[in-house]
């Protein structure tokens, strides 16, 4: 960075001041996770002197125990990193969630989820922009689109890829009966707006309709809401969130982008686990986790076999543990799919 005519290259600059702050992030991370162990070794050391002189500081005790716990969960999040190889791991993610065939049911599950994410975003302290959303007919979203940024956010949200089944209880059946919902999420590396991705325009076909969502009387009024259709690949996108429908179609187009590396990064991964005669299923159709409300309360991950009997707290973002039983699955690949 202090070459001369380091500045002279904005893209290439703006890139590696991105990087180098990333890694002194990280080397400060690692400085303050080396500064309170060796508190909570001071305070150990301390609490051993008091127990050899018969007498115990509850308080020391209680703040060594949780000093421990804490820095041990903090150590499991930094051990992700170390995960993360894939070429657009570290950046920010794309993440659209569908609702399946069920109606109403789906489309309630669908909001679930979608809250499920939003809480889990906000406990890693990620900035999140909702770009799309389709209401349901009754209740619930048909589909919703967000842009999600951070520190490896596509590095973890690939986790989530896949179909979510959901069991429970419908409260929209008036006999009560137990109901089987669908939802489907799909995970895409953002992109910059320049990244080169050759895109052919006769292969576009570009709709415009009235935004249906929040966003002023101007919005609402005009068709400034965009859907693009790819032809060869059969991939939709749509935003309708931003002011104008210039706006929306960049926001939309970048989209396609990230959808179409996607695809790609998933062919290499399929023809790299040929030739190395694995059996790699990364199929967007592949039910992932099971998420049982009755006639017990459990939710499964049926790649990696872990599981957790609070439902609820998942629900309410506690997706941590699930995360990172798919990474260590991932990259041993020891787990077998159910």
């Amino acid at each position: 960075m202090r070459a001369p005519g380091f500045w002279g290259d904005q893209d290439e600059a703006a890139a590696v001041s991105a990087e180098y702050r990333r890694a002194r992030r990280r080397l400060e991370e690692y400085e303050e996770l080396e500064r309170r162990f060796a508190d909570l070794e001071s305070t150990e050391e301390l609490l051993r002197e008091e127990l050899g002189a018969g007498a115990v500081d509850d308080e020391l005790l209680e703040e060594l125990t949780t000093g421990a716990d804490e820095l041990e969960e903090d150590l499991r999040r930094g051990e992700e990193a170390r995960f993360f190889s894939g070429k657009y791991d570290e950046g920010g993610a794309i993440v659209t969630i569908h609702s399946g065939a069920g109606g109403t049911e789906s489309q309630d599950w669908a909001q679930m989820l979608l809250r499920m994410y939003l809480r889990w975003f906000e406990q890693r302290g990620f900035t999140v922009e909702l770009n799309d959303s389709q209401e349901g007919d009754e209740a619930g979203i048909k589909s919703a689109t967000l842009t999600v940024e951070g520190d490896n956010a596509y590095g973890l949200l690939q986790s989530e890829k896949g179909v979510h089944r959901l069991v429970r209880l419908s409260p929209f059946d008036s006999a009560n009966r137990r109901h089987t919902s669908f939802v489907s999420v799909e995970v895409s590396p953002l992109v910059s707006e320049d990244v080169d991705v050759e895109i052919d325009e006769d292969d576009l076909r570009i709709d415009t309709y009235r935004s249906s969502g929040a966003g002023g009387q101007h919005v609402n009024k005009t068709s400034s809401a965009v859907r693009i259709t790819h032809l060869p690949t059969n991939i939709v996108v749509q935003c309708q969130n931003e002011r104008s429908q210039l706006q929306n179609r960049a926001v939309a187009m970048r989209m396609l982008k990230s959808r179409l590396i996607e695809l790609e990064e998933r062919k290499r991964a399929e023809e790299l686990a040929a030739e190395r005669g694995q059996v790699m299923e990364v199929d967007f159709g592949s039910q992932i986790r099971s998420y049982v409300l009755h006639p017990y309360q459990m939710v499964k991950d049926l790649r990696t076999g872990h599981e957790v009997g609070n439902a609820q707290g998942v629900l309410d973002g506690d997706l941590d543990g699930f995360v990172r039983a798919y990474l260590v699955w991932r990259a041993g690949g020891h787990e077998t799919r159910r």
